[in-house]
């Protein structure tokens, strides 16, 4: 990966300057991007819409504003001053002579905006994003309208989707609100229609609706019917209905389900108690639809029968984490089924964890914001295509095991 970025990087840098950089492996090493107004590592380097890069600057001797920059010398001088007087400073409080420090490196930097270099979309490339109508949904929603995509907000609250979508369309976004309810077949099939009519098809879907009953220490399963059929059940239902619909492209259509570090199959905490099942899920061989249909219903009969608290069922928000851990080991069954596409028509389906957020659906408990559980959420979707991946999890930018 290092290799690839170094290489990726310095071509970049090499086309947008004319000139071959220095310092490029020093860059992605230890200095620092500006995405959105946060400083990020530079090894991060995967937020490819305009970044803002610190540079080490060309060899002219004045600015480009024809001022004369000072010389070395004088510069050096001061600091070298500077050092010497907390040398001074420092030896009359502690009683000792303190050795002077090494100077720091000294880079002085200018700033390069790559963004037409390293977007792979355009105004006319168009995300659906589903349950946006707040909370996470909402902010992925408003990401990557800020990065330029034409979105489609879809939810199925007529009302507070739309005061969402005109919301941001007078930040002079490109949203559009559908309504959009991915339990009902009718809804999701008339959704569909509509995209295709309005858009010819779609290139990212986001699947972020999603249901939550239990907060804090409650772990009820009285919805876990409607919990399921949401967070599972829907997300299958538009995969399944909009792959038809996702458009061509070089850089290859992107699907991102929302799941949950809650519903791991394989993790320490909260993972099926029944061995054989969970070792099942982990094997792509043994994976199959019929597989994870199997174990959710089996998980509602056992609802419906009282029995399910001792049958070795996730103890934490059972129903929500029965329904996460569908949704991502789904994710890897149909991104082996989407891998042999040809050319043009691949689509690339991955999974995230937002994290612990503060939204409604935690009853407002959590450690992130919404701004921040979208984050890693956007920049799956739009990795360029030397770096894009299929059937893998992420959590805060990185890779996690299912």
């Amino acid at each position: 990966m290092g290799s690839l970025l170094y290489d990726l990087f310095a071509a970049l840098i090499y086309q947008a300057n004319g000139e071959a950089m220095a310092s490029v492996a020093m860059l992605l090493l230890d200095d620092t991007v500006v995405c959105m107004g946060r400083k990020c590592h530079a090894k991060t380097f995967l937020w490819w819409a305009g970044i803002s890069l610190p540079l080490p600057p060309l060899p002219p001797a004045s600015s480009s504003h024809g001022q004369a920059r000072e010389a070395p010398s004088e510069r050096e001088a001061r600091a070298e001053a500077s050092r010497d007087r907390a040398s001074s400073r420092a030896a009359l409080f502690s009683g000792r002579q303190v050795p002077t420090p090494p100077p720091p490196r000294r880079l002085p930097y200018r700033s390069l905006t790559l963004c037409l270099l390293l977007r792979w979309w355009s105004s006319e490339t168009v995300a659906v994003v589903t349950g946006a109508s707040r909370g996470i949904g909402y902010e992925i929603s408003r990401q990557l309208a800020v990065q330029g995509l034409c979105v489609v907000l879809a939810a199925r609250d007529l009302d507070r989707g739309c005061a969402a979508a005109y919301g941001l369309r007078a930040e002079g976004l490109n949203v559009q609100f559908r309504k959009l309810d991915v339990t009902h077949a009718d809804s999701v099939q008339e959704f569909a229609k509509w995209i295709g009519d309005e858009y010819g098809g779609l290139d990212i879907l986001v699947n972020n609706a999603g249901a939550n009953f239990n907060t804090g220490a409650n772990n009820s399963v009285e919805f876990a019917e409607e919990v399921i059929a949401t967070n599972y059940l829907g997300t299958k239902l538009m995969i399944e209905t909009m792959i038809p619909m996702m458009r061509p492209s070089p850089n290859g259509a992107r699907i991102l389900n929302t799941s949950s570090r809650l519903g791991r199959a394989n993790g320490r905490r909260n993972r099926v108690g029944d061995v054989a099942l969970r070792e099942k899920l982990m094997n792509d061989d043994c994976l199959s639809e019929e597989l994870i249909d199997g174990m959710v219903a089996n998980f509602l009969r056992q609802v419906k029968e009282g029995t399910w608290a001792s049958n070795g069922w996730p103890q934490v928000f059972t129903d929500y984490s029965i329904s996460k851990l569908a949704v991502s080991v789904f994710t890897r069954l149909i991104s082996r089924k989407l891998a042999n596409r040809p050319g043009d028509h691949k689509i690339y389906i991955n999974c995230y964890c937002p994290g612990w957020v503060k939204t409604a659906m935690t009853g407002w408990e959590g450690n992130s914001t919404a701004e921040e559980g979208a984050d890693t959420a956007v920049w799956v979707v739009l990795l360029p295509s030397q770096l894009v991946t299929s059937g893998k999890f992420f959590a805060e930018r990185h890779e996690i095991s299912f």
